[in-house]
């Protein structure tokens, strides 16, 4: 554990700085959009604008975090239901998986309280209430389904687009794109989340929890089905690496185990007297 914390710190601080803001700018462009007295509010009347707009905020957001200096060493993960479906794949270290949760709960927690210092009751208040995800009209079971589905989609798209060649560099813009189409069109169902860690820190002011059980099941039973559709299509060996980003000079903490792998692609990259690929990870 010691040694994990000692080498690795830098990582977990990006993990949970990332979720951080990323709940800084959800909180913002909800208060903005949502609360009564924002005059972006008073012009865009219709929910599903509104939910267009914020889509495309956040889905923005993620890309920009994803492709972020942070989130290119880090992994950007921001998210525990990823990150355990990455330590099933064996591309994560058990403790490194501790503390990258750990920290990213800390961090989405720390984000949503900072902002509320700063917004207040328009941030505090109905209907916006610390952008809390809650089940829709349709109730906790039709939220569960959505919430398990739109996660198995997430991570089958990460997993898939990750790990093609002519497609790697976009994975980031895969993800926001999804962010964007979720938000717009399943946030009705269940507020859209894919994440505990994101849930659990707007739940936590708002003291929202009733519901809780549904954010921290359903996005990681999602996301691991996910995993496991793709051990058995494609083996677990066509799975990379844990960065969403490996098109980066920055190191990476997962691929030092991965020596074999590595001397495999050396071998043949010399072989094809060819320069080494990119996204080639520099190990820590």
């Amino acid at each position: 554990m010691l040694e994990a914390l000692r080498h690795h710190w830098p990582e977990y601080l990006m993990e949970g700085a990332g979720l951080g803001l990323f709940m800084m700018s959800a909180g913002l462009f909800t208060t903005l959009l949502l609360y009564p007295g924002s005059p972006f509010h008073q012009v865009i009347s219709s929910p599903l604008l509104t939910r267009a707009s914020i889509g495309a905020a956040m889905g923005l957001t993620a890309v920009a975090l994803i492709y972020s200096p942070w989130g290119q060493q880090s992994g950007a993960h921001y998210n525990p239901a990823v990150t355990l479906t990455f330590l099933r794949l064996g591309k994560v270290r058990p403790w490194d998986a501790f503390f990258y949760i750990s920290f990213q709960f800390i961090g989405g927690l720390a984000g949503v309280l900072l902002l509320a210092s700063i917004l207040r009751d328009s941030f505090g208040r109905a209907p916006v209430s610390y952008a809390a995800t809650l089940p829709g009209p349709k109730g906790p079971a039709v939220a569960f389904l959505a919430e398990g589905l739109i996660s198995f989609a997430m991570m089958g798209t990460i997993l898939v687009v990750s790990n093609t060649k002519a497609l790697a560099k976009f994975t980031g813009f895969f993800a926001g794109l999804l962010v964007f189409t979720f938000i717009t069109v399943e946030a009705p169902l269940s507020g859209m989340s894919m994440n505990p860690a994101r849930t659990l820190s707007s739940a936590l002011p708002a003291r929202a929890w009733g519901d809780l059980w549904i954010y921290f099941t359903a996005p990681v039973l999602g996301m691991l089905l996910a995993a496991d559709v793709i051990r058995f299509a494609r083996g677990t060996a066509s799975v990379f690496c844990a960065k969403l980003n490996h098109e980066t000079p920055r190191r990476c903490i997962f691929c030092a185990s991965r020596s074999l792998a590595l001397l495999f692609v050396v071998g043949t990259t010399i072989l094809h007297r060819i320069p080494l690929p990119d996204r080639l990870c520099a190990i820590s």
